[in-house]
C-alpha cells in the first residue's frame, strides 16, 4: 500500500452496512472532513427534476461552462446525499469547467433496485430534453460516478442504448460496482482491505437487490452485449474488491468495439482518493478531471 495512504487508515470511520442508518451517519462525518474547493467561479443551484418521482439534483455551473456530466455519488447503494457529495461534485466542476449535475438518487434498503437507476435515467432524460434551456450542447452530455454510482452510471448507459434514449458521449467510471456475483479473484480475496471489503460488498448488493435476481441494469457486468456503448474511462484501485470486475468490464468493452481508457492505480484502496494530502490521490483526481475535460471539450 502507498505509505501516505496507509498512515490514514486508523482515522477512517468504521461503517457497518448491516446498520444503514449508522453507516449514513459515519459517512456524513467523513464527508464533512473533506475540504470543498473554491466555488466562487461557478453558480450552484438545487432543483427538483420532474419525473414519476421528482428527483433532487444540485447543479454546478462554472462560468463559461462547456459540456455536462450527470454525476452519481458512491456510498454502497446505501449512503450519501447531495451534501456528502458536494466536495467531489464541486471539485469536478471547478477542475473541468463542465456542468456537473449531482443526482440525489434514492437509497437502499428502503428503495432497492431499480429506484436509483430510475432516478438517474430520469435526470439524464431531463437534461437531454432541456439542454438548450440549460445552455448545454446535447451532444456533450456524459454520465459518471464513483463506486456504486459508477455502477449506476454504467447501467444508465446500457439503458439509454437499449431504449434509444438520450445520446451519451462518455462514461466516467471510478472504481465502479459492476458485478453482484463476487466471483473474481479480488472480490474473493480482499476480506480485510480498508473501507471496502468482501463482506461490505455482499451487504451492499444485498441491500440493493433486496433478494431479487440481478439483471444487467442492476449489475452491468451481467450484460452479454456491450457494443454500441459510449467511450469510457475506468479507474481501479489495487486493493479494492471491485478491481478485477472493473478490469474485465474494460476488456469486454474494448472487445465490443468501445474505446476505453483503463488506469489501475497501484498502492490504492477503494475510496482512498478522499485522502487529499497523498500524492497518488492528487494524481487520481487530476486525471479524472483531465479525462472528462478532454471528452467534453476536446
Amino acid at each position: 500500500m502507498d505509505p501516505e495512504l496507509e498512515a490514514f487508515i486508523p482515522l477512517f470511520p468504521r461503517t457497518e452496512l448491516s446498520d444503514p442508518a449508522g453507516a449514513r451517519e459515519h459517512y456524513a462525518k467523513l464527508a464533512v472532513a473533506v475540504p470543498a474547493p473554491d466555488v466562487s467561479g461557478m453558480e450552484i443551484e438545487d432543483l427538483m427534476v420532474p419525473a414519476e418521482r421528482d428527483v433532487p439534483v444540485r447543479i454546478y455551473r462554472p462560468h463559461q461552462a462547456q459540456g455536462a456530466i450527470v454525476w452519481l455519488r458512491g456510498g454502497g447503494f446505501v449512503m450519501g446525499n447531495l451534501d456528502t457529495e458536494h466536495p467531489w461534485a464541486a471539485r469536478l466542476a471547478a477542475d473541468t469547467g463542465a456542468v456537473v449535475i449531482s443526482v440525489d438518487y434514492r437509497l437502499a434498503p428502503e428503495h432497492p433496485f431499480p429506484a436509483a437507476l430510475d432516478d438517474a435515467y430520469a435526470v439524464l432524460t431531463w437534461v437531454a430534453a432541456n439542454a438548450a434551456g440549460l445552455g448545454l450542447d446535447p451532444e456533450r452530455i456524459a454520465v459518471g460516478g464513483h463506486s456504486a454510482g459508477g455502477g449506476i452510471a454504467a447501467a444508465t448507459a446500457l439503458r439509454a442504448r437499449d431504449e434509444q434514449g438520450p445520446a451519451i458521449c462518455f462514461q466516467l467510471l471510478n472504481q465502479p460496482a459492476l458485478d453482484d456475483r463476487q466471483e473474481t479473484w479480488s472480490a474473493r480475496a480482499f476480506t480485510d482491505t480498508p473501507w471496502m471489503n468482501r463482506a461490505k460488498v455482499s451487504l451492499a448488493w444485498g441491500h440493493y437487490l433486496d433478494g431479487r435476481p440481478a439483471t444487467p441494469y442492476a449489475a452491468p457486468a451481467r450484460a452479454t452485449d456491450l457494443s454500441g456503448l459510449p467511450p469510457a474511462y475506468i479507474a481501479t484501485a489495487e486493493l479494492c474488491p471491485n478491481r478485477d470486475e472493473d478490469i474485465a468490464y474494460a476488456l469486454r468493452l474494448l472487445q465490443a468495439g468501445v474505446s476505453v481508457e483503463l488506469h489501475q492505480w497501484a498502492g490504492t484502496f477503494h475510496g482512498s482518493q478522499a485522502i487529499l494530502s497523498a500524492e497518488v490521490s492528487q494524481r487520481q483526481l487530476a486525471e479524472l478531471s483531465v479525462v472528462l475535460r478532454r471528452a467534453l471539450i476536446g
